[in-house]
């Protein structure tokens, strides 16, 4: 990517446009960073973006800001629809996402995961599987820190394992990892992208460059991944959890196994994995799938997957008290996540749900809260239709419980509730943005108030 000389606007003012800022100048462009909101509204402080001589737009966006533009970056959380974005397409000017501009400036080639939900499970473990071949491993995206940034660390001779959401797809067109990951489809973010179609056609851009000498890993067990193969021109690997696969990566009589080019490579037990949950035998058989296409030997990859003990805010042991466990869940912002949470558990659970409502179906997620959920505890602005769906699914209504806008509140009633051996999940399965500045602040948040019980 040559940059020097380019005058570069940059579109939205988060994580991963301060970084694509910040790089663009480091590689010599004029470079614009842009935001619709007001500089008192945003939470960063500006001061080194300033230093770098890097102009900061605040408020509507003009078309003038495109004025001698040869190239537009967009954050992942600004769509592709709003006017200043069409208006550079129409005047013919390159639109990318920092995700793209990552992959231009890759020296190493790039493990990249996607699915509605695992992502970030899956990616840490991967970005520790590749540690057992590779000196220098990145570990970048989606999970919080820009891929761009990762792929400038990690430089030559290494390898880099990114986490990839729909939105940093929206503007992707030349992404091409060496090895793809899809996870699952299930629905979300249906707002942002305007139906299940077009959210599934986001998620397949990720293998859309791929060629045959790349690999693309799949889900067997998901309709909507394991029909992805008819669309790739990847050497294809699925995995499964619920079957023996003639080839690719499976648990058998409770064993993970790596099947492959007519050889057989045994892992560990399911038993012996670090992390608990049908759901993650899924991630870890995905994660170490990639791993392997990706170079590293089966048998150092063993060790690994005993000890990993997964992500915080993804179903984190908080504490016991009184003979009940604390689980931080908040990274279920959707019903299929908050659903693989509570099938983790076979004792009662007294769940803490609701938020950001995504307005997705809530009948299954609501049949299973009937199944195991002794009561349920209701936060924020998706209370009130959480609990109409509850009880339209038959959950009794005095087992329903309302705490406002107060994630204390909510916390004191389980504790209130809670009796050994039950345990207190916190699986919201809504986003978090009515109450918090995301989902990392509300498992804090609410982790703190459980300490301090």
């Amino acid at each position: 990517m040559d940059l020097s000389g380019k005058k570069v606007l940059v579109i939205g003012a988060g994580i991963s446009g301060f970084a694509a800022a910040k790089l663009a100048k480091k590689f010599g462009a004029e470079v614009v960073l842009s935001d619709a909101k007001s500089e008192q509204d945003i939470k960063y402080d500006f001061q080194e973006l300033r230093a770098a001589d890097i102009r900061l737009a605040f408020g509507p966006q003009q078309e003038e800001l495109l004025e001698g533009v040869d190239m537009v970056i967009v954050s992942p959380a600004v769509p592709v629809r709003i006017p200043i974005i069409q208006a550079a397409y129409a005047r013919k000017i390159r639109v990318l996402t920092e995700v793209e501009m990552a992959y231009e400036l890759a020296e190493s080639p790039i493990c990249a995961v996607t699915g509605t939900n695992g992502k970030t499970t899956t990616v840490t473990l991967l970005g520790l599987l590749l540690a057992t071949r590779f000196k220098r491993v990145g570990v970048g995206g989606n999970i919080g820190v820009p891929l761009s940034e990762e792929v400038l660390r990690v430089g030559k001779g290494g390898c880099i394992a990114a986490e990839i959401s729909s939105y940093q797809m929206e503007a992707t067109k030349d992404f091409h990892p060496h090895v793809a990951a899809e996870l699952n489809v299930t629905p979300d973010h249906i707002v942002r992208h305007g139906s299940m179609e077009v959210y599934q056609q986001m998620k397949e851009r990720l293998f859309a460059q791929q060629t045959a000498e790349d690999f693309l890993v799949l889900n067997y067990d998901d309709e909507h991944t394991r029909s992805m193969k008819e669309r790739a021109a990847a050497k294809v690997c699925y995995f499964s959890r619920q079957q023996e696969l003639e080839e690719g990566a499976f648990a058998r009589d409770g064993q993970l196994i790596i099947r492959w080019e007519g050889q057989e490579y045994p892992l560990c037990r399911v038993n012996e994995l670090g992390i608990k949950g049908a759901h993650n035998v899924e991630n870890a058989l995905a994660a170490a799938a990639s791993a392997f296409l990706a170079g590293c030997e089966p048998q150092a990859m063993v060790k690994v997957l005993k000890e990993f003990r997964g992500v915080e805010h993804r179903i984190e042991y908080v504490r016991e008290l009184d003979g009940v466990a604390y689980y931080n869940d908040s990274k279920a912002t959707n019903t299929d996540s908050a659903i693989k949470a509570l099938e983790t558990f076979d004792d009662g659970i007294v769940l803490l749900a609701g938020g950001d409502d995504k307005m997705t179906d809530l009948t299954d997620f609501m049949q299973l809260v009937k199944q195991r959920v002794t009561d349920l505890i209701l936060v924020g602005a998706a209370a009130e239709r959480f609990e109409q769906e509850a009880c339209k699914n038959g959950y009794p209504q005095e087992h329903i419980h309302r705490a406002g806008f107060s994630m204390e509140k909510a916390v004191e009633i389980a504790h209130g509730l809670a009796r050994a051996p039950q345990v207190v999940l916190l699986s919201p399965a809504c986003a978090s943005f009515d109450m918090y500045d995301g989902m990392a602040q509300r498992g804090r948040d609410f982790k703190r108030l459980v300490n301090n019980l």
